[in-house]
């Protein structure tokens, strides 16, 4: 039973005997915990990389593949998600100096841009539908939702993280008990800013 509760608590959060708190005393340790986010980044590095190896055989067997556009809205996205991990970034910098109202607002404000860039791709879809490119309308059609979606999936998992981290920010906290939760929060941020980026000269060179 111990096994499965490990496996079903979030790395990014800090177990205690009376909830995520402190470190002490933790069911699952920190150097772990560090370990199951990485295992959990390595496996989502897999999926994405699989949507990539089907993009381009794909294209190779395809008679009807027919580019999409690039709305310019997209690169102002890429520029919000940017800016949300650099926010991410500072947020644990800053709590590494106990500077926790720096911390806590840049914390917050990289929660916010990334509702910014999650509103902006649903623009984005909303564009792409009004001038015609249906899922169902081409096959990288297809790929571009899919992919796009499984991506904001991935934020919106993490924003339920950054959401109990948040709450529990806006009361007393002492900076070493929320240092491993900032510093997952902004790996996991940062990595999808990788793959987000990745997506995007995926879709610009096709």
């Amino acid at each position: 039973m111990g096994l499965f509760r490990q496996l079903a608590e979030k790395p990014w959060e800090v177990q205690t005997a009376d909830g995520p708190v402190s470190n002490e005393g933790s069911a699952f340790p920190i150097h772990r915990r560090a370990v199951a986010m990485y295992v959990f980044l390595a496996i989502v590095g897999v999926l994405f990389f699989l949507f990539v190896a089907a993009y381009h055989m794909r294209i190779v067997l395809s008679t009807d593949w027919v580019a999409l556009p690039e709305p310019p809205l997209l690169w102002v996205n890429t520029c919000v998600l940017v800016l949300c991990s650099l926010a991410f970034q500072r947020a644990r910098s800053t709590i590494r100096r106990d500077l926790i109202d720096r911390a806590r607002f840049a914390f917050l404000l990289a929660g916010v841009l990334t509702l910014v860039f999650l509103a902006g791709q649903m623009i984005v879809w909303k564009q792409l539908i009004g001038m015609g490119y249906f899922v169902s309308t081409s096959p990288a059609n297809s790929f571009f939702y899919l992919i796009t979606a499984v991506h904001g999936c991935h934020l919106v998992g993490g924003l339920v993280a950054w959401v109990r981290v948040a709450v529990r920010m806006q009361g007393q906290v002492q900076a070493s008990d929320t240092t491993l939760n900032f510093d997952l929060c902004a790996v996991y941020w940062h990595f999808l800013l990788l793959v987000w980026v990745g997506m995007l000269a995926l879709f610009l060179t096709t």
